[in-house]
């Protein structure tokens, strides 16, 4: 029985492979409908989404690039939708209208768009959160979208989780305190990150004029960003007795200051870091920022990729990621994670990924920008690049220290030959040479140009 998304079955190789179409790649649509009827080429006979249309290998169909509207029927069976219909909603996600045939059981959804969570407004810029409330399979992670504008300050705080954040666009500011009593500032910009462990103080800014936009993550899904510790609100909590003791300063000192919370607030804007340290500001010896788009990316057949985690950015230790930019026609490849959730955010594009959860069970979602997506540890997956001419960016993240991965290609290639043909070629010898042919070297190549 599946729960929750999590298998309780032993992972067979066989099934694994059956979850997924053929990984060949897809014609354009314009082309397919040139082949002649009645010819061998022929696959398509009608468009997409139409009674006649026959794919037996369960093509990806870009329906917000054809501008198609995706229907439930496939290769003859199915019918029209009669009710009320979200058009827009049934074209960015094609294959929950009319899944690949390869879809089976009762997986539980494992995709959100931070479209559909609930954004705070507050004096020049915002938020909005996802974790496992919004989706409850995002159990090891919870992600926030923040905006601050030019001078806006999300203010001094700490969390009970450890935060890692990328800097989406724009420009920003941060501030943090060690335990030793160290500090650090640092200026970020699009592609850089940053860490603070647990408990650590810090502070964001908006710099240049248009501030800036940036994901943070968390390494615990029940994660909730009201939940932050505030400096105003534990001062506005705080008998003003206690603070003049504390600051050893008269009680009426504090007759002015904020009588709740301020969350994020315009404030001025700020000079250069050397301007604004403070007397006696001794640097930390923690590095808790990090330049991942300085990284030199691993090249592959159909992309690059960069990672990061404790080995490249040492004070990360609860949370890994991978960078991944998947060119047209490229395939991330079939793998699986054996060490934490995947916790998937897509920046740019748009994507197809089945998940195979053992049993026999198998779905497939489909992303597009601003989405978040869940893979459970161990689970395999891939994830295809579903336009023909724009690349996928996205961010794979994980609750560990080092980002780790296997690939079904390599895994294969590692294999005994006989071993592998009489699992999936037993009778097919002609098959079995050209795939064992194809595998033969066991090179990783984490995304394909399938061309």
């Amino acid at each position: 029985m599946l729960l929750l998304g999590r298998p309780t079955a032993v992972v067979s190789l066989v099934s694994f492979l059956g979850a997924y179409a053929t990984p060949v790649p897809s014609p354009n649509l314009q082309q397919l409908l040139r082949v002649p009827a009645g010819s061998p080429q022929q696959v398509f006979r009608d468009p997409p989404f139409t009674p006649g249309h026959r794919d037996p290998y369960d093509h990806k169909v870009d329906s917000v690039g054809e501008n198609l509207h995706p229907l439930p029927y496939r290769n003859g069976d199915g019918s029209s939708v009669m009710g009320p219909q979200n058009k827009d909603r049934q074209r960015q996600n094609p294959d929950l209208m009319r899944p690949p045939s390869t879809d089976h059981g009762s997986m539980a959804n494992m995709r959100w768009s931070f479209a559909d969570s609930h954004t705070r407004i507050e004096e020049g810029g915002w938020t909005r959160q996802t974790t496992i409330r919004e989706l409850p399979t995002s159990r090891e992670l919870a992600g926030v979208n923040m905006r601050l504008d030019d001078g806006v300050i999300r203010e001094l705080h700490w969390h009970t989780e450890a935060e890692w954040a990328y800097v989406l666009a724009g420009r920003v500011r941060v501030t943090a305190l060690d335990p030793d009593g160290g500090s650090f500032m640092d200026d970020l910009d699009e592609g850089d990150l940053w860490y603070f462990p647990a408990g650590h103080p810090h502070s964001l800014q908006g710099l240049s004029p248009n501030g800036t936009e940036f994901l943070l993550i968390f390494d615990n899904g029940h994660f909730s960003e009201e939940s932050t510790f505030l400096l105003t609100d534990w001062l506005a909590h705080t008998p003003k007795a206690v603070l003049a003791e504390n600051f050893r300063l008269q009680p009426e000192t504090f007759k002015s200051i904020p009588t709740s919370e301020k969350y994020i607030f315009q404030g001025s804007r700020p000079g250069s870091i050397d301007h604004e340290k403070p007397r006696g500001f001794r640097q930390s010896k923690t590095r808790f920022t990090h330049r991942m788009h300085e990284q030199n990316p691993l090249q592959t057949s159909g992309g690059r990729v960069r990672i990061t985690d404790s080995t490249n950015f040492p004070v990360s230790k609860t949370v890994a990621a991978a960078h991944l930019e998947i060119q047209p026609g490229a395939l991330r490849e079939m793998h699986w994670h054996p060490n934490a959730d995947e916790w998937t955010y897509f920046k740019k594009g748009r994507a197809r990924v089945t998940i195979f959860a053992a049993e026999g069970n198998a779905r497939t979602f489909d992303y597009m920008a601003g989405d978040v997506g869940i893979v459970p540890r161990n689970m395999g997956h891939f994830i295809e690049n579903l336009s023909d001419d724009e690349p996928v960016e996205v961010l794979e993240l994980f609750r560990a220290d080092r980002f780790q991965d296997f690939s079904l290609f390599q895994w294969l290639g590692e294999t005994p030959r006989r071993m592998v043909a009489e699992h999936i070629f037993a009778s097919n010898p002609e098959a079995a040479a050209r795939f064992l042919q194809n595998i033969e070297g066991a090179e990783k190549d984490p995304i394909k140009d399938t061309a």
